[in-house]
């Protein structure tokens, strides 16, 4: 009977097409649960890829000038460039990942971070490795990207100590990029350096493509593209003259024209995004408390974060008979810098766990406690080594506490379809924080002695980097007492464990 209604073109009702049915019912079931597992460490990877990428050139740029024949203000834009394409596609490639797919905006990033570190890989043109770096730059969207791709997907249990851990990977990141690149270029040349992070962003883009899934919640509607060329001139004409400064005079005709071209383009910018139905960053509910406190904190920690490591650096390389400093190596620097990612992958879980239990209030005034606690230690002038390596793990315990309840917050005050816009306005500010930074440190580093680095700069940066800490605990305290991490509705379509 089955065999003539085979014949017959009819479909069969046999047992064994119930059990065919139920077994590829089976293997997708399987399949799905397989990505899921591998879902966090792909993210997590990739994390730690765009952070070490972020600090890579920091090792080469001393010798850069010798070895492609160019002169240190042009090598200063193979970390510009980084800096400010990050900066700018960060809220774009954010709105436009809840737009048309967080998936499709993660791959787009991978394949251009991996298309940038082939071109420093086979070019030596100053031009090119500008335009590489600036390529590597988009890396920055991934770990908002990559939260809202797990509120999309964890159930609720599993979201707030797993974007935890993920945000925790820029420190992991951050503290491995400098080690990473002085080992290899102090063996191999160093185009090697980036044919291995070619090998590891295209092994990156593969694993992304098959684990990620695609998104089910997508805003549609028509892209700002006023507001994001709006934005993009206003962060270009903001960041340049702030990390070229020091070169170009902070009052010469070129700085001062571009900050007030800035100022006046954030205002233009800030009148078209209010009038539009659909802006590019949802300023309306930016200025709300909810999310304008945790936008204060990430700019003001994005500073205190970038000075623990960019001040002690200097610090731990500095020769002592010239007032401060330890004489260590590159790479002896980069090992007493890696306290700060042991302590961000350590205490990412506490923090989340005392953020679910205490609330977001009491875990960023308990992070700006040990900010200011480990930039007092900080400043202290002729320390032994090892109360240095202790000043920078109690740093990164408070940047880790502060840092992770960031995008708790930030994901409790908007719904799931505007996460990776809210989350990447954020790391943008985080970004801008570190380019203010090092704007700041680098006078303050020099001018206490007519250009000569000695113990009292160095106290003076530390000191600057601890009050930031204190406007920390000040924005703090304008959070609310007691409130959920993360809302628990927005998980009722998810299904992955």
């Amino acid at each position: 009977m089955v065999r003539a209604q085979q014949f017959l073109g009819r479909p069969s009702t046999s047992g064994s097409t119930r059990v065919g049915t139920a077994s590829a019912v089976t293997w997708k079931l399987n399949t799905s649960r397989q990505s899921s597992r591998l879902l966090f460490p792909v993210l997590a990877i990739g994390a730690v890829f765009q952070a070490i990428l972020q600090t890579i050139m920091v090792p080469l740029l001393p010798s850069m000038p010798g070895l492609i024949g160019v002169g240190s203000a042009a090598v200063s834009w193979l970390v510009t460039s980084t800096l400010l394409v990050g900066a700018v596609v960060t809220p774009i490639f954010g709105r436009l990942a809840d737009m048309v797919g967080k998936k499709r905006m993660l791959l787009i990033s991978l394949t251009l971070m991996t298309g940038g570190s082939m071109l420093c890989a086979i070019s030596s043109n100053i031009a090119v490795l500008i335009l590489a770096r600036g390529l590597q730059g988009v890396g920055a969207v991934i770990i908002p990207i990559g939260i809202s791709i797990l509120r999309e997907e964890l159930r609720t249990g599993r979201v707030p100590r797993t974007i935890a851990l993920l945000n925790s990977t820029l420190g992991l990141g951050v503290a491995l990029g400098v080690p990473f690149s002085a080992a290899i270029i102090q063996w191999a040349n160093w185009h090697v350096l980036f044919w291995v992070t070619t090998a590891i962003g295209a092994s990156l883009t593969l694993a992304a493509a098959m684990v990620v899934g695609e998104s089910r919640s997508r805003t549609g509607g028509r892209f700002d593209g006023v507001g994001a060329v709006g934005l993009s001139s206003a962060l270009v004409c903001l960041l340049v003259p702030t990390t070229q400064g020091s070169g170009w005079g902070w009052t010469s005709p070129a700085v001062v024209s571009m900050f007030v071209a800035a100022a006046a383009l954030f205002v233009l910018w800030g009148r078209q995004q209010l009038r539009n139905g659909n802006p590019l960053v949802d300023l309306q509910s930016a200025s709300r408390r909810a999310l304008l406190v945790p936008h204060l904190v990430a700019l003001l920690v994005g500073f205190a974060f970038y000075g623990n490591t960019l001040i002690t650096t200097q610090l731990l390389q500095a020769d002592p008979d010239a007032g401060a400093g330890y004489s260590l190596s590159i790479l002896l620097a980069a090992v007493c810098l890696l306290p700060v990612s042991v302590a961000m992958m350590t205490f990412a879980f506490v923090a989340a766990r005392f953020s679910d239990r205490r609330g977001p209030k009491a875990s960023i005034l308990v992070g700006s406690v040990f900010l200011v606690c480990g930039y007092a230690l900080h400043a202290v002038p002729g320390k032994p080594l090892w109360l240095v390596v202790m000043a920078i793990g109690i740093a990164a315990i408070g940047t880790t506490f502060v840092y992770c309840t960031l995008p708790l917050l930030i994901l409790a005050a908007v719904p799931l379809a505007q996460a990776a816009a809210a989350n990447s306005v954020n790391v943008l500010l985080l970004s801008t924080g570190t380019a203010v930074c090092s704007a700041v440190i680098a006078p303050i580093l020099t001018n206490q002695s007519g250009g000569q680095v000695t113990a009292a700069g160095f106290a003076s940066a530390y000191i600057v980097c601890a009050v930031c800490a204190v406007v920390v605990t000040m924005a703090g305290s304008a959070l609310p007492k007691r409130r959920r991490s993360v809302a628990p509705d927005v998980y009722a379509t998810s299904s992955v464990v």
